[in-house]
Order: C-alpha cells, then structure tokens, then sequence
C-alpha cells in the first residue's frame, strides 16, 4: 500500500510526488535528459524484513521538505528557461527525471543505478547494458553524504554529477570522483572562513557541534584544523545525527548547557539541527553565541528558535532569479500545506484536517517553498542546470557565422558532456559560473547574522563577506553592524582563561587545551611586552623592568654624590676636619715661642698638621661621578698624604725617644737626629709611598667603571682598583708605618714627664690601626656607594683620631690653662 504525500498540478507538467524513489518525482521527456536527485522528505521509511517475501523499493515518509521542494522547482524552471532559449541550445528540448533521495544513502544508491540504466527500473539479466535513455548528467544531491554514493557509482558511467549542495572537501579529491562537480564552494573554504570569524571576534574557547555525516564530518575535521592554525581551542566536539536515540541527542544538549565556552560552532545539516535545537528548546541553555555553517545558518525552519538570536554565519551568496516566484506560485497545493485533505478519513480526523474545500491559494502561503527573497542554495541549483546546458550546448551545437545550429540527433554520451563541462565558464544573471581543476567554484560567501526585527521576528541580515580569491588580508570584511546572544549589542566574550596582561607570561594548566593558562608574574629582570606572552625576556645588562615588568628602562647610575645626606654628611665632616686643622696650625704659629709649642717640635708639628688638612681634604675626591682623573687622584693622593702624616708622627716619636736618651750623662745622640734628619726621614719615608703610587699609575691604573654585577636593578659607578697589588700595596705600606710608629710610641710611654707626648701619640696610633683594622673587612663586605662612604669614613676617623689625640691636649693647656705653659711645669719631672 502506497502513502498518498502531495498531489500539484502546474501549468505545464502533470507529476506525481509519491514514497517510491523508483517513479520519478517530477519527470519530462526531451531530446536529452538531466537527472535530478534531491531530498525532497526527511526520512527514509523503515522495514522490518521477515525473509519471506521479496523486500520492495526503498520509499520516503515523514514530512515534506518545502525548501528542497523548491529546488527541484527550481530545476525544472531553469530547464523550461533554457528550452525557450534562442541563445542556449536552440532547436533542443531538455528533459529531466527528478527523484527524491530523502537523505538515504540506500535511496540515492538506488536512484543513481536507475539514472545510470536509463529508463528500466533495474538491470535484467542476460541484457546488453545499452545506455539508451541514460541521463547526460545529474544534479543533486543536497547532501554530501548521498552524493558521494552517487558521484561513486556515476564514475563507472562517466556521467558527470553537478551538486548544488553538497560541500565535503573529500569530493574535491579527483582519484574517488572524477565526474564530480558542485557550484557551491568546498567546505574547505567555509572552514577557514568560520576559523577566521571566531579568531576576528577574539574567541578562543569554543564548543563544537557536528553532523555525523560525511558533510559534518569532514567540514568540522577541516575547521578544527584551521582552528589549531589560528590559535583556538575547542572544549567539546560532539557528533549527532537527526535519527541518534533521544538519550544521545539529550547528552549532546546537556553538553551545550554545561559547557562553559559561549561560542558554539555548528557544521551541521538542517535536519539535524532541528532536532538538536528542539531538544535544546525544551531546556534553554544559557546565552550561547551560535557560529552557523552554511548548511543550517539560512535555513528559515530554523530562526523560530528565538534563543539562537544572534547567530552569526556563513552562507552562499544571495541571488535574484527573475520569474522564480511566478513560477512556483503556479503550484495548488491542497494538503499539508493548508491542513486539509482531499477525503474525509479517519487518520485526518485524529489530525484534525478539515476537508479541503477549493479556496485554497498558494499565493497568500508563507513558507519556505514561497520564501524567494532569500535565494541562495536556490541560485546553486539554477547554476548547475545552466552548467550542464552549457556544457551540452558545447557538445552538440556550432556557430557559423551569426547562426547557432545545434544537432539534436547526434550521438551524446555522458563522457562527452563531461569533457565539455570541465571548460564551461560563463555568467547568467550577473554571476560567474566555472569550475577548476577539482571540479570546485570560486569560493564566496556572505557573512549573516539572524537579527530580531522591531515585531521580534527573527531575520537574516547580510553584514558582510569572506572572498577567497582576495589577498589574505583582504579577505574577510564586516560591512554591517551584528546582534549579538540574545539580541545585544556587546561582543561576548568566550575564552578559557582571561589574556595575560604584559609583564606576565603564559603557564599552561597541567591537562587542558593550550588555551587554557594560569598568568604568571615575570622573574627578576625579565619582561613581557605583549598580551598572552609564552615567555619573559632579560633585559640588556644596562636596563632593568619597569615596576609593571613590561618595558625595560635604563638602570638608575648610582655613586656617592654631594647632593645625597650622606655625601652631604662626609662633606660636612671633612671640611670641619680641615678647618680644624688650620685652627690648631693658627693656634700653634701664634703661640709658637711658647714652651708647649717649642717644646713639642714645631717643624714637625706643622708639616703634621698640613698633612692632616690633606687628610680631610682629600677624602672630597672621593665624593662625586668617577672620572679617569679623579679615579688616580683619590687613591694616590690618600696613600701619600696618610704616609706624610704617619712620617711626621713617626718622627715626633723618634724626637721623644732621643730627647730622653740625650739627658744621659754623656750622650750625643740627638746631634744624629737634629732637624735634617727629622726632614729627610719623613721625606723619605713619603717618597717610598710616591714610588709605590707611581708605579700603580703606569702599570695599571684605577679607573671609572659600571659595576653591574653588585645590584641587578641599578649600575654603580665606581673607581675600579685596576691592579689590586697596588692598592693593597699603598694600604700595607701605611699600615706598616702606623704600626712601626704605635710600637715606638709605646715604648715610650712612661718616659717621666710632665707632658709626655709619647703617651698622646700612642693612643692616636691606637685609634688609627683600630679604624684601618675594621675597615678591611668592611671595604671588602660593603655594596655599591657605600664602599666609597667606608673608605672616606676611615680616612676620616683615623684623622680625627690624630688631629684630637695630638692636638686637643696642647690646644686646651696653650688657650685655658697658660699657667702650665711653662718651662719650669713642663720641666718638672714625676
């Protein structure tokens, strides 16, 4: 028993839709026939075999696909077009078999050995296998599943198969299927396309839906690789199919509701993502920001689920295609389309169809099969059947002259029109039709966006393109202003962690996609100059980060300056140490015919205290920017003028020790330490230091340099020592001197005398190795400036401990005590 579907009755042509694939849907005889193969009905009618009888035909049931209805109108328009052509095969009549392949591949199997057989329903045994009647080439399918059955069996037929759908990149593969041609783009270009769009909006956290068919397949195997080129990761990726159990269909939802990316890309077919978005209806998701493939994006079925607001996707082309309408509007439907039946039944009854009564018109019918101000897949179909006209045309028909004469009798195989159709290169209503080297299109496609309109209908709004021919950076343009999940106008946002600002680095989370990252603050001395860093960088040796670790800044050059407290602090010192000085060398020129002055060796006395003026002074050249000159001044003038102290203090010391032994009865002793002698032992006593210093000068001198290596985040400018050994050189020589003069000094101290200088001088040389022992361990130790700061700090200390052990007592007695400025008191022994 057969089901009755639909009875229509056109204007020129009496056909029968019917379950059977085995009768032509729509059919007209000509003197060339084009097969037609489309999904006209969702699904294909099941059977349970029982072995007993021989299983019929294949046959279509479930609902009536009125979109894929009007491409197959759209067919047979385009044949009457080019049948009334004066220009197109004039003089031929083309016929054409349409079928419906309801999304089978048994069906379309089937269809493709009855196209490929001509008009027998099946090979006979025993027969010569004649291709009488045979097909010249075919359209359809409108899957990509169906059509590579169909391209697989044609190609033993060489009879070429022009789909206007069927976009899988593995047709374009010539070694499976040579005769195949399409005039819609590969998925190969969609895929970058879709990479492209989700990578311009800035979304790297996505989920990904899929039909599992060869379309879903295949198209989502090229996106997800085109995906990884542009740096996006994909949380899910789930296959379904329109006749998955409930439970699967739910768990691909349940996947959708718990995800947390936002951005779902969906390469899917339309049937299926009914079925997926139906069940996503009966629980909403949360807002989800849809990317379409072409297979579903347009599809007006689809835009009455209001929660897919917002879906932005890519999609053929739109075209006009004049008298299109016209032509489908001379169609009376009288059954499902208007709720009615022919026949009161009980079947009807149950479905509450009343019975049709005439008035029914198609011209006041909204729905897909009418809905032609949205022509896309349409213009697929209408191109094909003109490719393949063209293609006969090539074949069958010359040009001589002005006149087209075309031979309607002649011979033609389908390999011939396959020949043909591999050149064809024409345009019809403004849009170029050829085909390249794989039988593949120029790829085009808009970018649309479904938008609400002012009555919260949902509709297709073109807002850009993504050209494949262009320059790659040319290729993808955004021409219009987006509605984004749920109608809004702000971008989502979909990422699986948030971007790391500069000045930190990228840590990938142990298990999860790359795309999933914790931002890590760069180490001392590193930095990120760019978002999402992978990795931080060192800064040259003479810069260091910004407290933001994003740029490096030249380090700050750090020396003891005179504009710092602490230089202003030593300056301070020194200069009170150097007039201090000069005080007690006023004091002392003034009362220098006194007994404490005179008794006290004032030759001595005086070069003592230039030599101190020296000390304090000298530590200014310490204070300052390092220069090459200020840098041999420093260390030289320090070593010579401490040696000229030491000298002097040395001699004073050998002074008292002679003094007193000339007191022995019969001693001479002192006419072999008189004045010369005291002048040319300090002389040269500083000129050993002189020889020393110089030879430091000219071997290897100290000089200006950037310490580095002492602070990371600064440069110190210091003198370099440049030869060690002299400095220690300098150093132990005055060391030796002031340990040679505490020695003597000591020895000395409990000479009887009222004022023994000795017991003075012991106790400043006490003070100045104490100072120089310390400052060892304290120079070495010490960073930076403060190295300086310790140096002139010693040299300081040990002045101060000379200037007030020698000089205090003498000052204090010559100012407030003059009573004891006396010879008579100075004489006086204990």
């Amino acid at each position: 028993k057969l089901h009755f579907v639909f009875t229509c009755v056109p204007s020129s042509v009496l056909c029968t839709l019917q379950g059977t694939p085995r009768v032509p849907a729509f059919s007209k005889d000509g003197d060339f026939v084009i097969g037609g193969i489309f999904s006209i009905h969702y699904q294909l009618f099941t059977v349970i075999y029982s072995y007993t009888t021989k299983p019929g035909p294949p046959r279509c049931t479930g609902s009536l696909n009125t979109r894929v209805l009007r491409f197959s109108r759209t067919m047979i328009f385009a044949i009457e077009e080019i049948n009334n052509s004066s220009e197109l095969l004039p003089g031929i009549k083309l016929g054409y078999q349409i079928h419906d392949s309801c999304i089978a591949v048994p069906v379309a199997a089937h269809v493709a050995f009855q196209l490929s057989n001509g008009q027998d329903p099946m090979f006979y045994q025993g027969s010569n296998c004649s291709q009488s009647g045979v097909v010249m080439a075919a359209v359809g399918d409108s899957g990509s599943t169906p059509s590579i059955s169909i391209s697989r069996i044609f190609r033993s037929f060489s009879i070429p198969l022009v789909s206007p759908f069927a976009t899988c990149a593995c047709l374009s593969d010539k070694q499976q299927h040579p005769t195949f041609f399409r005039t819609i783009p590969s998925d190969q270009f969609q895929a970058d396309g879709l990479a492209k769009l989700v990578k311009h909006f800035g979304w790297t956290w996505i989920g990904a839906v899929r039909s599992d068919s060869d379309y879903g397949n295949y198209g989502m195997a090229s996106f997800l690789d085109a995906a990884l080129r542009e740096g996006i990761c994909v949380e899910y990726s789930e296959p379904f199919y329109r006749t998955d159990p409930p439970s699967k269909i739910k768990r691909v939802a349940d996947m959708i509701r718990r995800s947390t990316a936002t951005v779902v890309v969906a390469f899917a077919a339309s049937g299926d993502m009914k079925v997926l978005l139906e069940e996503l209806a009966r629980d909403p998701p949360p807002p989800r920001q849809w990317i379409g493939s072409e297979g579903w994006v347009t599809d007006p079925h689809l835009m009455s689920f209001t929660f897919c607001s917002g879906a932005i996707g890519v999609a053929i082309q739109k075209a006009v295609i004049p008298g299109l309408r016209d032509f489908l509007l001379d169609l009376s439907p009288i059954e499902d389309a208007f709720n009615c039946s022919l026949t009161e039944s009980e079947k009807d009854a149950d479905l509450n169809k009343r019975e049709c009564d005439g008035t029914e018109d198609i011209k006041r019918l909204e729905n897909p099969y009418t809905e032609t101000s949205q022509l896309r897949a349409t213009n697929m179909v209408y191109k094909a059947v003109y490719a393949i006209a063209h293609a006969i045309h090539n074949a069958v028909c010359e040009k001589t002259n002005s006149t087209i004469h075309c031979d309607k009798n002649i011979s033609l195989e389908p390999k011939q029109v396959f020949s043909k159709l591999k050149k064809v290169n024409f345009s019809r209503n403004g849009y170029h039709v050829s085909f390249d080297a794989k039988g593949d299109p120029m790829a085009f496609y808009e970018l649309v966006n479904w938008q609400k309109s002012e009555s919260g209908v949902i509709e297709l709004v073109t807002v850009g393109y993504y050209d494949a021919s262009l320059p790659t950076g040319e290729q993808f343009r955004i021409n219009g202003n987006l509605t984004w999940l749920d109608g809004g106008t702000q971008v989502p946002v979909s990422v699986c962690s948030e971007s790391c600002p500069p000045g930190t680095r990228k840590v990938l989370q142990k298990g999860k996609p790359i795309c999933c990252y914790d931002c890590i603050s760069c180490p001392e001395g590193e930095i990120s100059n760019n978002t999402d860093s992978p990795d931080c960088f060192l800064c040259h040796e003479e810069f260091w980060p910004n407290a933001k670790k994003d740029k490096c800044v030249l380090k700050p050059v750090e020396f003891l300056s005179f504009d710092e407290v602490l230089g202003i602090i030593l300056v301070v010192f020194s200069v009170s140490g150097a007039c201090l000085a000069v005080t007690a060398a006023a004091i002392f020129f003034h009362h220098r015919t006194t007994p404490m002055v005179r008794a006290n060796n004032s030759e001595l006395s005086f070069l003592l205290l230039f030599s101190l003026t020296l000390c304090f002074l000298c530590s200014l050249t310490f204070i300052g920017a390092p220069s090459e000159w200020s840098c041999m001044l420093r260390h030289t003038a320090f070593g010579i003028t401490f040696v000229l102290c030491i000298s002097c203090v040395l001699g004073k010391t050998i002074v008292v020790l002679m003094a007193f032994k000339a007191t022995l009865p019969g001693s001479n002793v002192m006419k072999w330490f008189g004045p010369l002698q005291q002048r040319m032992t300090v002389v040269c006593l500083a000129l050993i230091q002189v020889i020393i210093c110089t030879i430091w000068l000219v071997v290897s001198p100290p000089f200006p340099m950037e310490n580095i290596t002492t602070y990371k985040e600064k440069i110190i400018l210091e003198c370099a020592l440049g030869s060690a050994v002299g400095f220690w050189a300098v150093l132990g020589y005055i060391g030796v001197l002031a340990v040679f003069c505490f020695v003597l000094a000591f020895l000395a101290r409990k000479l009887p005398d009222n004022f023994n200088e000795a017991k003075l001088i012991t106790f400043s040389m006490l003070i100045f190795c104490a100072v120089w022992i310390t400052f060892i361990p304290a120079y070495v130790s010490s960073p930076g400036k403060f190295t300086v700061a310790v140096e002139i700090f010693a040299i300081l200390a040990s002045s101060f401990g000379l200037i007030l052990c020698i000089f205090a007592p003498k000052c204090f007695i010559i100012l407030f005590q003059p009573e004891k400025n006396t010879k008579k008191y100075l004489m006086n022994k204990n």
